[in-house]
């Protein structure tokens, strides 16, 4: 990247913005701004306050590297390490899922019931987990995930939100040997049909973790999983909610139902797509 003293940083941002539509991405302008100020180490909103200041070299060393990650399509969740969600930082790195603003959805649906024990299954970043114990500041709660990886992120985001007394984390597939009593059971499973991998954005399909977005073949197979089991580890009455994917709900609800899962219904994100089932045990 040139560097212009008249230009301030306005030079290398105009570059940056063209570099990143050559690569494809969605937004280049936006992106670039967002990784300048993350190299300014600026909030986002006061990168205008900054864009006539003469670039020293250690900060533009830092945009070119940043700009030629996203380059390469890696989410700018994952280069600045954070993401926002239920209005609060959580960290992201390739280890997990970087948590969409559609899961919001089933944020929305678990806070508007009581709840004192949870368990969130495939807790990846922990957000669910971790945003409903802020939220709930009596509550306690249970993270699993398969990966270590996972976990130790999860750990780490539960520290930082001041949660960590509340939260335990275990290393299991879904339910691994825990028992009963919990009031509220969430999940962001994978969903992805194997094949429809190919067709994801390069941002998903060559960055995220494989074994966060797809379970097999069907794209079925964790929410069978997970429908099956939450009968045995729901306290009486207690609720749960699963994110699907696109054309899932009525055979997730279905499945739901033949568990013996009652009060069986389907919400919608806020673009109006079948976002989660939910149930509660009689």
């Amino acid at each position: 990247m040139s560097v212009s003293g008249r230009q301030g940083w306005r030079g290398p941002l105009a570059e940056a913005t063209v570099r990143l539509a050559a690569a494809g991405v969605e937004d280049p302008a936006g992106d670039a701004r967002h990784l300048l100020a993350h190299a300014l180490g600026l909030p986002r909103d006061r990168l205008l306050l900054a864009l006539d200041s003469n670039p020293e070299p250690a900060a533009l060393a830092r945009f070119a590297g940043f700009v030629g990650l996203r380059a390469a399509r890696r989410p700018v969740a994952q280069i600045t390490g954070r993401r926002l969600f239920w209005g609060r930082t959580f960290g992201v790195s390739g280890d997990v899922l970087d948590p969409r603003p559609e899961t919001e959805t089933l944020v929305a649906l678990a806070l508007a019931g009581p709840f004192a024990r949870v368990l969130d299954l495939g807790t990846g970043s922990g957000c669910l987990l971790v945003t409903l114990l802020a939220e709930g500041p009596a509550a306690t709660g249970v993270g699993t995930d398969r990966s270590p990886a996972a976990i130790r992120v999860a750990r780490a985001t539960a520290a930082a939100h001041g949660v960590a007394d509340r939260a335990a984390f275990l290393e299991a597939d879904w339910f691994g040997d825990l028992g009963g009593g919990f009031d509220l059971i969430v999940a962001n499973p994978p969903y992805i049909p194997e094949a429809a991998l190919a067709t994801l954005a390069p941002e998903v399909r060559l960055w995220e973790p494989r074994e966060a977005l797809t379970p097999g073949p069907d794209g079925l197979e964790a929410l069978g999983a997970i429908v099956a089991g939450a009968p045995a580890r729901l306290a009486p009455g207690g609720r749960l909610f699963v994110e699907v994917g696109a054309g899932q709900a009525r055979r997730v609800a279905a499945a739901a139902r033949a568990a013996g899962l009652a009060e069986v219904g389907t919400h919608a994100d806020l673009d109006g797509r079948p976002r989660v089932v939910a149930a509660r045990a009689p």
